[in-house]
């Protein structure tokens, strides 16, 4: 493994958001959800993609905090722009665990 900086983490936007919305996306390769995030007043409203469908529901997500880069470009899968990247541990059949936050904490806040 690959040793970092300091200075190369710090490049890394790591931000909790709240979901607001989450759609089927049924032009994706693979499985996956739109979902609507909340990152507060500062940074706004983000997109994103999310292969995460085998261990949650629509329902389950709506209000759930995530942990998310927010710093990298604009990525277009299919017709839909990711904004962000939720971040998440693969189970040991591959499937997308979220990566969240314990107790609740202000949408935006950064992981330091």
């Amino acid at each position: 493994m690959e040793e970092i900086s300091w200075t190369d983490f710090e490049k890394v936007d790591l931000r909790v958001g709240t979901i607001l919305q989450v759609e089927d996306f049924p032009k994706a390769r693979k499985p996956a959800y739109q979902l609507t995030i909340d990152f507060g007043v500062t940074l706004g409203i983000k997109q994103s993609s999310a292969q995460i469908v085998v261990h949650y529901t629509k329902e389950q997500l709506i209000g759930r905090q995530v942990v998310a880069v927010i710093n990298f470009p604009r990525k277009q899968i299919a017709n839909f722009f990711s904004e962000c990247l939720v971040t998440g541990f693969a189970d040991e059949n591959g499937d997308i665990i979220l990566t969240t936050v314990e107790k609740k904490v202000p949408n935006g806040a950064k992981l330091i």
